[in-house]
């Protein structure tokens, strides 16, 4: 039997959330085109046969502007300590870029074996350059394996595992085989809600929204969730709430088809939304709306 934890590094939006979902066959990690998506660090534990992967999905390492930013870089390195593999992602369909360039500086001199992951292979149509970036990227440092993948299609997850399992310990499982994730099923819900705004709102509404269960009673048939969409703007709120309620209703909507499908339940969903001002500043927000454990 094999076991280890595998931590999955790289800048915002290259889609490391998308991979974890993937691997797990599960939506766990909320995916959306605006950067920064991911803010909390999320386990997902795969499981078979032979072995345990415990994968560890970090905020995108971005240059930070607020206490917030500085917050999810610090979490995102502080998950390469203590792992048996660090995945880097790289979109591939968009280059190796300064900021790519910077994380690998930050990450090379760990002592364990780095992957480096060229996602969105599917997006680079001409395989001639998708060759030729390779071999460049291979003088860049000592990887221990370089995989072309795609993510979104699952293309080569299966030739990652087995590399994978080749450099991770011979131990016992840590976790039982009924253990998915290191997050709660509140903060699952929340997310799910946060998704929906992105997906809706689009370039509309920056990465500042939050979301956080306020309420979670669940019995046999069904689950009374209420959940707080957090601003940093009126305008925003303005936005999110839409014409007549007509933006938040399509959110609460979307969100619990989800739920219903994580949970196997029926939801009744209540949604609010407030706004908090400059609330990425302030660190007794963090630990109110789950960002940051009290003793961090």
């Amino acid at each position: 039997m094999r076991c280890g934890f595998v931590s999955l590094v790289g800048r915002p939006n290259v889609g490391k959330s998308t991979l974890l979902n993937s691997i797990l066959g599960m939506h766990l990690a909320i995916t959306s085109n605006v950067s920064g998506t991911t803010r909390n660090v999320i386990q997902g534990i795969y499981n078979d046969n032979d072995s345990q992967i415990i994968f560890v999905d970090t905020p995108g390492i971005h240059k930070p502007n607020n206490k917030l930013s500085s917050l999810m870089n610090k979490r995102a390195y502080n998950n390469t300590e203590g792992v048996d593999v660090i995945l880097f992602l790289v979109d591939i369909s968009k280059g190796f870029g300064k900021g790519d360039e910077f994380i690998l500086n930050r990450i090379k001199d760990k002592e364990v074996p780095i992957f480096l992951l060229l996602n969105k292979i599917d997006q680079v149509k001409n395989k001639k350059i998708l060759l030729k970036r390779i071999n460049e990227l291979r003088k860049l440092h000592n990887f221990k394996e370089i995989i072309p993948i795609s993510a979104m299609k699952k293309d080569n997850i299966d030739v990652l595992i087995d590399c994978l399992k080749e450099n991770i310990p011979e131990q016992d499982k840590i976790y039982t085989e009924d253990d998915l994730t290191n997050v709660t099923t509140r903060f699952i819900m929340a997310e799910f809600v946060r998704e929906k705004v992105l997906e809706l709102t689009r370039e509309e509404i920056p990465h500042t929204v939050t979301c956080y269960v306020e309420n979670y009673e669940e019995d046999e048939d069904l689950v009374h969730i209420q959940v707080l969409i957090v601003v940093d703007r009126d305008n925003i709120k303005k936005i999110i709430i839409g014409k007549g309620g007509s933006m938040l209703k399509e959110i609460g909507s979307r969100a619990r088809v989800d739920m219903e499908k994580f949970l196997g339940k029926k939801v009744f969903l209540e949604t609010y939304v407030k706004t908090l001002k400059n609330w990425r500043d302030e660190e007794k927000y963090f630990i109110e709306l789950g960002l940051k454990d009290e003793d961090e």
